[in-house]
């Protein structure tokens, strides 16, 4: 695996040029044309620049808040910047990048998309059935597909770490949990060696979870200290955050459980 390390530092944007009527998304003013591409996780598909078509890595994406705020993955590096509107066209402020090096192909398409977005921009939008084409004037083109956010019910959780607000830790090799929450208000889980179900209410952000009902099987010391913590969370209230195909669990103590969607 090549481990060339390729530093982005900040890259500048080119923003969109002030002209009547444009507006930032989100500020209750933006133009309706916004509506299609705000709210929604886009998924990179390809990069065409100068005639040439190229994939994108598996993480590429770009996201715009009803604020106007952008979060996305250039193919390595996840970034950050403001969406300005005008009619059928996006501009994007300061790229704001973090500073890791992957495999070389990941890096190259970086490299790529980011020179696009700084030097190319702003771009003609056009969304239609869950797919998004930004072009710039010169005729590169960035194509983009509309993936859903996981629901919170039916949706097998598979958990990736536990912690609290400050640090998080892997889950031991061999660990294998994960939650369902069912339609019928039914919580089952593995908690690393055992499995257990319990009655679930959904409400106000929160999920109450009633006594564990459990299998009884021994397991290593490691796995078995995974499944002490995710106990704790049955018979008391916890709280939930969905962020596309991601939820965390934070309960009363503060132990946080982070979880990501089966494909």
């Amino acid at each position: 695996m090549d481990k060339q390390r390729m530093t982005l530092g900040v890259l500048t944007l080119l923003p969109l040029a002030a002209a009547c009527g444009a507006q930032t998304a989100g500020n209750g003013s933006a133009r309706t044309e916004t509506a299609p591409l705000t709210g929604v996780h886009w998924t990179v598909d390809s990069l065409t620049e100068e005639g040439k078509t190229t994939r994108a890595p598996s993480g590429a994406y770009l996201r715009i808040g009803n604020d106007g705020r952008v979060s996305g993955n250039l193919g390595c590096n996840g970034f950050g910047s403001k969406a300005v509107f005008t009619g059928d066209r996006v501009g994007f402020g300061e790229l704001r990048t973090t500073d890791m090096a992957c495999a070389k192909g990941p890096m190259d398409f970086e490299r790529s998309l980011g020179r696009v977005f700084a030097d190319k921009g702003p771009f003609t939008a056009k969304a239609d059935g869950g797919r998004l084409t930004l072009t710039a004037d010169n005729g590169d083109r960035i194509g983009l597909a509309e993936e859903k956010d996981a629901p919170l019910r039916g949706t097998r959780w598979t958990v990736t770490a536990l912690g609290d607000g400050n640090v998080s830790q892997p889950l031991p090799k061999g660990a294998n949990a994960y939650f369902v929450l069912r339609e019928n208000g039914t919580f089952e889980a593995r908690l690393g060696c055992n499995h257990a179900s319990a009655h679930a209410t959904v409400g106000d952000g929160h999920i109450t979870l009633g006594p564990a009902r459990t299998t009884r099987m021994m397991c290593q010391d490691s796995l078995m200290r995974t499944e002490k913590t995710l106990l704790g969370l049955f018979d008391g209230k916890v709280a939930y955050s969905l962020d596309h195909r991601g939820i965390a669990l934070t309960s009363k103590n503060g132990t946080v459980v982070s979880a990501v969607a089966d494909e």
